[in-house]
C-alpha cells in the first residue's frame, strides 16, 4: 500500500462497552448505594448524587466544576488492583458513579460518546485522593494513579441502566 492510500483511509473507531454498576450517595462520606437505573440531568449532574450542581454535598472541592458531572470508572482497574496489587475493591468502593467495561477511559479525553440513551463529554482523568484510601482502609491511591476514572460533563440526560451500551459517536 503507498502513501496516498494510507493518507485517505478513514479513521474507524471500534470500541464498544457496558454499563455494569450504577452508584450514587447524597452527601459525601455516606457509602454509595448501587441502583438498576440512575437519572441524569444535563448540565447538572445525577438527580440525588452528592456533586448535582447546585446542591453540592460532596467532599473534593468547595467550588463545583461542570466537569464532574458524572465519573466512570473500568471495572478492569478493579481486576488489576486484584490481580497486581492483592487489593479486594468493590464497584461501590472506588466511590465513581458508573462502572463499565470494555471502555478505554484513557483515551476519551475531548471526547463525546453515548452513554446508553444519553451523551456526555470527557472533561479529564479523575485522580485518585486520600480520601478513597481514608474511607475504605485500603491502600489504593498509588495502584489508583493514571487508572482512577473519568469525569465526564453530561451534555444529553436521560435515564441510565446497568446493561445499557456505551458507544462512540
Amino acid at each position: 500500500m503507498d502513501a496516498q492510500a494510507i493518507e485517505k483511509k478513514p479513521v474507524v473507531t471500534s470500541w464498544q462497552g457496558v454499563v455494569r454498576f450504577l452508584h450514587k450517595t447524597p452527601r459525601a462520606f455516606l457509602p454509595m448505594r448501587t441502583f438498576p437505573e440512575i437519572e441524569l440531568i444535563a448540565s447538572r449532574g445525577i438527580d440525588g448524587d452528592r456533586y448535582l450542581i447546585g446542591q453540592e454535598t460532596g467532599f473534593y472541592s468547595h467550588k463545583p466544576e461542570e466537569g464532574r458531572q458524572i465519573t466512570l470508572f473500568e471495572i478492569e482497574t478493579l481486576e488489576a488492583l486484584k490481580r497486581d496489587h492483592g487489593i479486594d475493591m468493590l464497584p461501590e468502593e472506588h466511590r465513581r458513579n458508573v462502572t463499565v467495561e470494555g471502555i478505554p477511559l484513557n483515551h476519551l479525553v475531548g471526547r463525546r460518546f453515548r452513554l446508553g440513551e444519553t451523551i456526555v463529554e470527557a472533561t479529564r482523568l479523575s485522580t485518585p485522593c486520600r480520601h478513597i484510601e481514608e474511607i475504605l482502609g485500603k491502600p489504593v491511591f498509588d495502584p489508583m494513579i493514571n487508572r482512577s476514572g473519568l469525569n465526564c460533563k453530561i451534555i444529553v440526560g436521560g435515564t441510565l441502566r446497568v446493561g445499557d451500551t456505551v458507544r462512540p459517536i
